[in-house]
């Protein structure tokens, strides 16, 4: 969206973007985007929350009134809480909430974790009628854990896709697995704040514990496009306190 606004602009057309990675809007620099601290696939904060998705994108509209700078401006309210409270009527609460394993390999352990999620991700696309936007892989979420946690060992995993560089496979895989547990996630009873999700996905999980893995990998990696998703992509921003927290208590 950023490109493209760029492109839109030389025809005369003012342009406005809602970003989720800042890092990435940083880089690209867009005529005008408004970062906003919200959970990827939610750009408006959460649903059902018409009077919060209205501040947001009037946040925006008035970014318009800016010349193109690239502006960057940050929404300075966190998504409200989302009290699901019992599970959606007529569905069936999984019976077990999912814990990190403390025994196994990563990949072991991985694998387990993502298990036991998938109920409540069927859960998630039975409350949203059947939707979700997994899918852009290909792969099932076992076969994202699989294929993640083959970027660890010494042979590198097969691409599951023809025309996908090696960067550009691993940073789609691993958006797709995080949607996945963000799905999952958002479906459980209680009040989730989005950092809420944010500390229990990267300091509960083994999903988190293995995207840090990456981030480092890739970090090492000689590839420029590597270095590239460890710098922006895969861990973000906002978790990097959170992490250098647990490194210093542990």
């Amino acid at each position: 969206m950023s490109a493209l606004g760029h492109y839109l602009e030389q025809e005369g057309i003012a342009t406005v973007s809602i970003s989720l990675i800042r890092e990435h809007s940083a880089a690209l620099s867009p005529p005008r985007a408004l970062w906003v601290p919200f959970m990827l696939g939610r750009p408006m904060g959460v649903p059902n929350d018409p009077a919060f998705q209205t501040r947001v994108v009037l946040a925006a509209l008035e970014l318009l009134d800016r010349d193109a700078g690239p502006v960057l401006e940050d929404f300075t309210e966190d998504a409200p809480y989302e009290d699901l409270g019992d599970v959606p009527e007529a569905l069936n609460c999984p019976v077990s909430f999912p814990r990190m394993r403390s025994d196994g390999s990563l990949g072991e352990r991985l694998a387990d974790e993502i298990a036991q999620l998938q109920a409540w991700h069927e859960v998630a696309r039975k409350h949203n009628h059947g939707r979700t936007t997994l899918g852009v892989t290909g792969l099932s979420p076992l076969q994202l854990g699989v294929y993640l946690t083959a970027w660890l060992s010494d042979t590198l995993p097969a691409p599951y896709r023809e025309g996908l560089v090696p960067a550009g496979a691993l940073k789609l895989a691993a958006d797709e697995l995080k949607t996945f547990y963000y799905e999952a996630k958002a479906v459980q009873p209680g009040r989730h704040s989005p950092a809420q999700v944010l500390e229990w996905f990267w300091l509960d999980t083994a999903a988190g514990e293995a995207f840090v893995a990456l981030r480092d990998m890739a970090a090492n990696s000689a590839d420029p496009g590597m270095k590239g998703i460890a710098t922006l992509s895969l861990v973000p921003r906002a978790v990097m306190p959170l992490l250098a927290a647990r490194q210093a208590g542990s």
